[in-house]
């Protein structure tokens, strides 16, 4: 059992202060980083790890596939559970079972245990990211909550950025085993930090619906691997029944979690006009992302730059998107985030726009400075979208919030892999351009709906919840 320095619970809204707070913070941000990267460098070093283990292209997909799947079909059900028996614990526990799953990746003789490692990883990546955003609600006080959300999204875009860096370092100096060994020392400090500094939440009296957390893990994952198989041009026999365990899986779930207070998959939350708009803003953001980092690599391929370059060229969005999010966080705590969210966004779909509108063959600035202007769109939408999404909503809500919020973007991206897909089935290599037109569509559709938030005032879920605090200690 892990035993925990930090006992007393803080009124809600005071959050932690000096070196306690700036701790925990980097507890939460090295494991959410260690989560992200995960991801970026495993992508990176698959031809790699193919060419080691003797095995197919194909079949390495799974090395990033089944990391993918395990993890968001374990978001909820983690996020649930957190709120049941705190919110650290399912952090901390998912840390250490994260930095297991690293070391049997690591030391993998075969693709079997390396897709099982990769299992675990995802499920226990799903106990960080699930928890990770609510965590900052107990760690920071309410009035500079913008503040860790911007930081929170600084780790994101970062860890993002340098992934394909880190990878790439990695393999020059020594073998692909390392990728995943160099993060069990990461992770050890990162739990030693995590005992010593994270706060106790408020938790739930409610029991963990073990049938309906096996429901939306089912439903999460086979909605994704029905988008997957449709983008990689699978059969519509497989796909409609990958889609009919999904709608099947959904309706059982929620006639089962119906006049639920706390709904694992937390739709009730979708009943707050603030948390709902934010949800759609959300969605269509990242569809917009996914739009454009799956297609902009072929289309700068196309025209003559080379694999190394696309990277390069690529780079400016998260690097804009790192030096935004920090500052429109800041601002968040002051200013509405339905405006910061809504001009981000006007931003993003100009950007979008500008890179559709490309001459035919520009130079790499040309090219960097439009993925700057998306990159500072986006930076300006993310970390006071995730603000409002944690602070409307009651704090024994917090965990439901952030994995509907992890959700909702794993769906978003899931769903502008496959119409990139679908455009380059329809259209051929002028699919790209086209999706950056849909790109500026769908940024537009998520400025609407985050100045829409302007008519509503958000509550902020701070009343204190006496009967609950009892509980609270984890």
């Amino acid at each position: 059992m892990l035993a925990f320095r930090q006992k007393q619970l803080s009124a809600p809204g005071d959050g932690l202060h000096g070196r306690q707070r700036t701790i925990a913070t980097c507890a939460v941000l090295l494991n959410v980083c260690m989560a992200n990267l995960d991801t970026a460098i495993a992508n990176t070093a698959l031809p790699t790890i193919a060419r080691d283990l003797n095995t197919t292209e194909a079949q390495s997909i799974w090395i990033v596939g089944a990391y993918q799947l395990a993890m968001v079909a374990s978001l909820l059900p983690a996020a649930a559970l957190g709120e049941i028996v705190g919110l650290r614990r399912i952090s901390m526990g998912g840390l250490v079972l994260f930095t297991l799953a690293s070391l049997v990746c690591g030391l993998a003789p075969s693709l079997e245990w390396l897709v099982a490692g990769r299992v675990v990883q995802g499920v226990s990546a799903a106990g960080i990211l699930g928890t990770g955003v609510a965590m900052m609600r107990f760690i920071y006080p309410h009035a500079l909550l913008g503040r860790g959300m911007g930081l929170n999204a600084l780790v994101v875009g970062l860890s993002f950025a340098a992934g394909p860096s880190v990878a790439s370092a990695v393999l020059s100096l020594t073998s692909w085993h390392w990728l995943f060994l160099m993060k069990v020392p990461l992770g050890l400090i990162g739990i030693v930090m995590g005992l010593y500094a994270l706060p106790p939440t408020i938790r739930s009296a409610r029991r963990f619906d073990g049938w309906a957390a096996a429901l939306c893990a089912l439903f999460l994952a086979t909605t994704v691997f029905a988008l997957n198989t449709a983008a990689q041009g699978a059969s519509w026999g497989t796909v409609a029944t990958n889609a009919t365990i999904a709608i099947t899986s959904l309706a059982v779930l929620l006639k089962r979690q119906a006049n639920r207070p706390a709904p694992i998959l937390a739709i009730d939350l979708l009943r707050k006009p603030i948390f709902a708009l934010s949800s759609v803003a959300s969605f269509f953001t990242m569809i917009t992302q996914a739009l454009a980092f799956v297609s902009l690599p072929f289309l700068f391929q196309l025209l003559g730059y080379t694999q190394v370059e696309t990277g390069f060229l690529i780079t400016p969005w998260p690097a804009l998107l790192a030096f935004s999010a920090p500052l429109a966080g800041r601002l968040s705590d002051r200013i509405p985030a339905g405006l910061l969210g809504g001009v981000g966004l006007a931003v993003l779909s100009l950007g979008m726009l500008l890179l559709a509108a490309m001459p035919p063959e520009p130079d790499a600035l040309d090219v960097a400075w439009r993925m700057a202007v998306c990159g500072a769109g986006f930076g300006f939408f993310q970390s006071p979208n995730m603000r409002t999404m944690i602070t409307s909503v009651p704090p024994e809500r917090s965990g439901g919030a952030g994995g509907m919020s992890s959700v909702i973007g794993n769906l978003g991206q899931a769903c502008g892999v496959a119409i990139v897909a679908a455009l380059f089935n329809l259209f051929g290599a002028h699919g790209a351009v086209i999706a950056l037109w849909l790109g500026a569509a769908f940024a537009l559709l998520g400025s609407g709906a985050s100045f829409v938030r302007l008519r509503y005032r958000p509550a902020m879920g701070l009343e204190p919840l006496k009967t609950l605090q009892d509980r609270a200690f984890s």
